[in-house]
C-alpha cells in the first residue's frame, strides 16, 4: 500500500490545535544589536518539567561517568530546558528523557571531542574518535576477541559510554527505521566533522559556501530525527525520505544551527584554534566587521526560515497524520531552540 494512501479523514479528525501552524515572528536577540531573526512563537514553557527532566538527566550523566564539573556544566545549560521547548507536543517523560540523553551525548562529543581545546578536543584524533563514536552507537557483530579489546580501551569515556546508553534506550522506545535514520544522519554529521577538523588543523577559514554545504549534515537535522519517537508516532520511511520532506528538515536544521553560530561567536573566536563560523568566516572574507557579518549570518537565517514554511506550505496537501505533525514538530523545533539559546548561559557572553 502507498504511504500516501488517502487518510484525508483522520487529518480532519484531529482537533484543530494538533495541527495549527503556530505564528513566526520577528524577535529581538542576544545584546538586541543586531537585526531580529524570524523564528516561530514558543509553545510551551513548562520549568517542573524542565526541571524533572534536568534532574533525570543529571543522575543518568553521572551514571555514564561524567566529572563534577561536566554535570554542573550540564545542570546550567539545561537541556531539559532544550527538549522541553522543542518537543512541546509531548508529555511523555521517558521519551523525552530519551531525547535529552542524545542530545547531551552528542553535545559532549562536541565539547570533547570535536570544538574545546580546554576539554581535551585534539583536531587530529577527531576521525579516530569517530569511528569509535559509530561503534558505540551501533549494535555490530563481535569478531572474536576483538571487539571486547576495543571496547576495554573505551572504559572510562563518558562520552562512548553516553552514546552507547542513549541508543541502548533509543532500541527499546524506537522501532528498527527510526534507530538507522539517527544513525545515518549522526554518521553523515561525523564525516562533515572531519572537515571541519581538516580546517581547523591548516588554520584556514573554508569559503562561506563550502561551509554551509558542511552544515547541511552538521546541524540539528540530527536533533530532530527524535520528533516522532518523541511524540510515539513513526513517520514511514518512504516520506521520509520523499525529497520534498528532506528539503523541508533540512531547512529547519540549517536555519537552527545558524542561529546557534550567531549566539557562539564569541565562544567560538576564543578557542586557540578558532572555531568554524559563519559570522567569523563573513568577517575574514569580506574584511568587514563583526556587526556587519553578523547582519548578513540573520539575513541568512531568516531566509532559511521562510524558506522552510514554503516547504510546509507545499506539503499541506499530502493526507498523511504523521507527516503533517512531522511538520509541526520541526516547526516546533525552531522556535524552542530560538528560546533555549536566547536563555542559556552557555551563549551568555556575547
Amino acid at each position: 500500500m502507498s504511504v500516501y494512501a488517502d487518510n484525508k479523514a483522520s487529518v480532519r479528525d484531529l482537533a484543530h490545535d494538533d495541527l495549527a501552524w503556530r505564528p513566526y515572528g520577528m524577535t529581538s536577540w542576544g545584546n538586541r544589536a543586531a537585526p531580529p531573526l524570524c523564528c516561530p512563537v514558543v509553545e510551551r514553557n513548562d520549568n517542573e518539567l524542565i526541571n524533572d527532566l534536568d534532574d533525570r538527566l543529571i543522575a543518568w550523566a553521572r551514571e555514564v561517568g561524567f566529572s563534577d564539573d561536566y554535570l554542573d556544566k550540564l545542570r546550567r545549560t539545561s537541556f531539559g530546558r532544550l527538549i522541553a521547548l522543542t518537543h512541546s507536543h509531548s508529555d511523555d517523560v521517558d521519551r523525552l528523557l530519551l531525547a535529552a540523553q542524545i542530545n547531551t551525548a552528542l553535545w559532549s562529543l562536541d565539547d570533547y571531542y570535536a570544538d574545546d581545546s580546554t576539554m581535551g578536543a585534539v583536531q587530529e584524533q577527531l576521525p579516530t574518535r569517530l569511528v569509535s563514536a559509530m561503534a558505540a552507537m551501533e549494535s555490530l557483530p563481535q569478531v572474536g576477541s576483538y571487539m571486547h579489546e576495543l571496547e576495554a580501551g573505551w572504559e572510562g569515556d563518558p562520552v562512548l559510554t553516553a552514546l552507547r546508553s542513549s541508543m541502548d534506550r533509543m532500541r527499546r522506545l524506537a522501532s528498527p527505521s527510526q534507530v538507522a535514520r539517527l544513525c545515518h544522519a549522526t554518521f553523515s554529521l561525523f564525516v562533515s566533522s572531519t572537515a571541519y577538523a581538516e580546517w581547523r588543523i591548516k588554520g584556514v577559514f573554508p569559503p562561506l559556501a563550502n561551509y554551509l554545504i558542511m552544515r547541511q549534515f552538521d546541524s540539528f537535522y540530527v536533533s530532530m530525527m527524535l520528533i516522532d519517537v518523541v511524540d510515539d508516532y513513526d513517520l514511514p520511511a518512504n516520506l521520509f525520505y520523499d525529497p520534498r520532506v528532506c528539503r523541508a528538515a533540512r531547512q529547519a536544521g540549517a536555519a537552527s544551527t545558524i542561529l546557534n553560530d550567531l549566539y557562539s561567536v564569541a565562544r567560538d573566536a576564543a578557542d586557540e584554534r578558532p572555531v568554524c563560523n559563519a559570522v567569523l568566516i563573513i568577517a575574514a572574507e569580506q574584511g568587514c566587521s563583526l556587526q556587519a557579518a553578523t547582519a548578513q549570518v540573520v539575513d541568512i537565517h531568516n531566509a532559511l526560515v521562510r524558506d522552510f514554511e514554503a516547504s510546509c506550505r507545499a506539503l499541506e496537501h499530502v493526507p498523511s497524520v504523521e507527516l503533517q505533525r512531522y511538520l509541526h514538530g520541526l516547526q516546533a523545533w525552531m522556535g524552542g531552540a530560538f528560546a533555549w539559546h536566547d536563555a542559556c548561559p552557555r551563549y551568555k557572553h556575547l
